[in-house]
């Protein structure tokens, strides 16, 4: 039963990050092959409901995950799929030709990885200096549409500085770190994965990707770990 409603739980959670919409029981009998009844599916759905792993936001609409929701696939059901060959190669060759100029190096893998994630990233080189791109992305995310959102994200950007120089100075551990809604330093209505990363044996920093809480965890938590496996290597 417990491996039922966490398949169930997951395939909302993936048409969700896919589509930007709200999930409904039918979404979910006629695209996934559970070999249930659409009343077992619905029972199902209000039993996540009862647990708080995900609501209605408008009365006859599907279900989305609450932030109780993310948390517990993030930290239960989240797979680490590796980083897909193509996407290698492309940031391979990023850090290739910048590889004798960190400031370079780190820059350009950082644009590639806003590309590939189509979220914004950051990089603090200290306390004091960082670095930021693919801004553009996180507003051309559904979720960053209302302006009073943009108005938040844009006083963000004007404080950025003091949000990653309190990150670089709370530097616990060297895993990486997903921080979801009111955990994260970013705001409420984002996510980030972030990670401290060492460059060849010198150069110490901290990047992370950031984006709206629903963002493609599997794929972006791959991107972090194989940039910092090329910082590594320098």
């Amino acid at each position: 039963m417990k491996d039922r409603k966490n398949a169930l739980f997951s395939a909302i959670i993936n048409e969700h990050i896919n589509t930007g919409n709200t999930v409904a029981s039918k979404v979910l009998v006629d695209k996934y092959d559970f070999a249930l009844s659409p009343a077992t599916i619905r029972n199902e759905m209000a039993d996540l409901e009862k647990e708080g792993l995900i609501f209605q936001p408008h009365t006859s609409a599907g279900r989305i995950p609450t932030e109780k929701g993310w948390k517990f696939y993030i930290e239960n059901l989240l797979k680490d799929a590796g980083l897909a060959e193509k996407h290698q190669e492309v940031l391979d060759k990023a850090f290739g030709h910048n590889q004798n100029s960190y400031d370079s190096a780190v820059k350009s893998v950082a644009k590639v990885m806003a590309n590939l994630s189509k979220e914004a990233v950051f990089v603090g080189f200290d306390s004091d200096s960082f670095y930021y791109t693919g801004l553009s992305n996180l507003f051309r995310q559904p979720e960053f549409q209302k302006i009073d959102l943009v108005c938040q994200i844009s006083d963000l950007v004007d404080h950025l500085d003091e949000v990653v120089g309190h990150l670089f100075s709370d530097q616990e551990s060297d895993q990486e770190k997903i921080l979801v809604g009111r955990d994260n330093p970013f705001g409420k209505d984002c996510s980030s994965i972030m990670a401290y990363y060492t460059f060849g044996k010198k150069k110490k920093g901290l990047f992370g990707i950031l984006g709206p809480v629903r963002m493609n965890y599997t794929h972006n938590l791959s991107l972090i770990k194989y940039a910092k496996k090329l910082f590594a290597s320098a």
